[in-house]
């Protein structure tokens, strides 16, 4: 009996040293990658990307229509940098389009994860944002301030400076792979000839389309075939018959911009970057992301992984929609209109857009495809129906015609619902056909699509 008592206490004395040994910190090397990325919360993506979003805003030095190169590197960058740390997830290294072999964490040893994710959102922001003299001391102001928390947190120097290590390798990786993807940067610029009815043509009367803009369509995707077979066609051209699609569509803009009402001023504006002093062209979605993380909150593998997601979406749906604009080079409602519906030989009296058009051709709508894409992909993450406020021009002051006013927020009840805001806008801008933002929309889900079935971020 005695004996028996005995043997218990020790079993007793066993597991409570078990038990401590189990709590004595999650971060101990015998506990390895236990500590999963879902246990921290989202906070450092969501700093990051408040750092990235001044530094895009307004810049001094124009980077062209990549703002989804940067959204998409950067998203892989956190992503590779604690896939590890998600044991449903894995490497998208053998899935994106070229992508070298991402560094591996050591076996058995223990990573902080948020670390991990500092280290390389440094690293991938301080490399990638070379356009903003702002960048190094953001950047490394931003490092700092979270390394300093996260010591205090881990408590142990070599799970520390093992995280940052690993995450800088991850962003280098990363890093190294985006400077192969635009072959293009080199090229001579694009000189029109085509003057033909129908034929897209600068407003400037300028044939020469300089920076790379017209090849940026051959941009290496992120995703091999992703922008394959997503492109429906323009209308047949007619400006003779007024019953045709193609003299309807563009007589739709003309109409509506003879009675504007202030609701449609108002959204052609606020997507109209950057007319508002805001944002270059599809960089607005990076600061519409972050918004949703915050509203959302999820953990930091959701984060990682709906950054990388939506990231490369938008990235290639900028590639293909500018793809397929410099393949049809269909013409401007400004053009249609003042040759065949108002046509003036004074430009006095030219017919004017409600907002500026943009110097490249109609179908399909860039901003269109952009939040189609960004639409699927966001939906494929958070689900249908999610409501969520855009504020990205809250407190920008703007005059539409009642004296200068807030831009203020628009709530949404489903991703989707946004992207349709989007798209009409650019009708009510008169800068766009609505069969330009239709086809244009559908474009981008499609590429999403594409995206969502061939790159598996969960393992099966």
């Amino acid at each position: 009996m005695k004996q028996k008592s005995v043997y218990a206490m020790l079993l007793a004395a066993i597991a409570s040293l078990l038990i401590f040994s189990c709590r004595k910190g999650s971060n101990q090397e015998n506990n390895g990658h236990l500590q999963q990325t879902k246990a921290y919360s989202s906070d450092v993506v969501k700093k990051w990307l408040g750092v990235q979003l001044p530094l895009l805003y307004s810049p001094a030095v124009s980077y062209g229509v990549n703002a989804g190169r940067y959204m998409a590197y950067c998203g892989v960058a956190v992503y590779e940098a604690v896939a590890p740390g998600m044991p449903s997830y894995q490497s998208l290294y053998g899935q994106l389009n070229e992508m070298p072999q991402m560094p591996q964490t050591e076996p058995g040893k223990s990573y902080h994860w948020p670390t991990c994710a500092n280290a390389a959102l440094a690293e991938i922001t301080r490399k990638l944002f070379t356009f903003n003299p702002a960048t190094n001391d953001a950047v490394q102001k931003l490092e700092d301030s979270l390394n300093e928390a996260y010591a205090k947190e881990v408590g142990d120097t070599a799970i520390l400076e093992r995280s940052k290590a690993f995450g800088n390798a991850v962003a280098d990786k990363v890093f190294e792979w985006s400077t192969t993807d635009h072959p293009w940067s080199a090229w001579a610029p694009l000189v029109l000839t085509d003057h033909s009815p129908g034929r897209w043509w600068p407003e400037n009367n300028n044939p020469t389309i300089a920076n790379g803009l017209a090849y940026w369509g051959d941009t290496r995707t992120m995703v091999a075939g992703s922008i394959d077979d997503v492109t429906s066609t323009p209308y047949a051209y007619n400006d003779a018959d007024v019953t045709s699609p193609y003299y309807k569509d563009f007589k739709e803009v003309y109409d509506v911009s003879k009675s504007l009402t202030y609701d449609q001023k108002r959204l052609a504006k606020y997507y109209d970057d950057p007319a508002v002093n805001g944002y270059p062209s599809g960089a607005s979605y990076i600061p519409v992301l972050k918004q949703i993380l915050d509203q959302q909150n999820p953990a930091l593998d959701i984060a990682a992984f709906a950054y990388a997601k939506t990231g490369i979406s938008l990235f290639d749906a900028t590639i293909g929609s500018m793809k397929a604009k410099f393949h049809f080079m269909q013409e401007r409602p400004f053009q249609f209109i003042r040759r065949v519906i108002e046509p003036s030989s004074d430009p006095a009296t030219w017919w004017k857009p409600f907002i500026a058009t943009p110097p490249h051709p109609d179908f399909p709508a860039n901003h269109a495809t952009f939040s189609g894409a960004f639409a699927q992909a966001l939906t494929t993450v958070f689900g249908d129906h999610v409501a969520f406020v855009n504020s990205t021009y809250k407190g920008q002051m703007f005059d539409l015609g009642k004296g200068p006013e807030d831009m203020g927020s628009y709530s949404y009840h489903s991703f989707f619902e946004f992207a349709s805001a989007i798209a009409i806008s650019r009708v009510y801008g008169g800068i766009h056909t609505r069969h330009a933002v239709e086809e244009g929309a559908k474009q981008g889900m499609k590429i999403a699509q594409n995206v969502d079935s061939k790159v598996k971020f969960r393992r099966e």
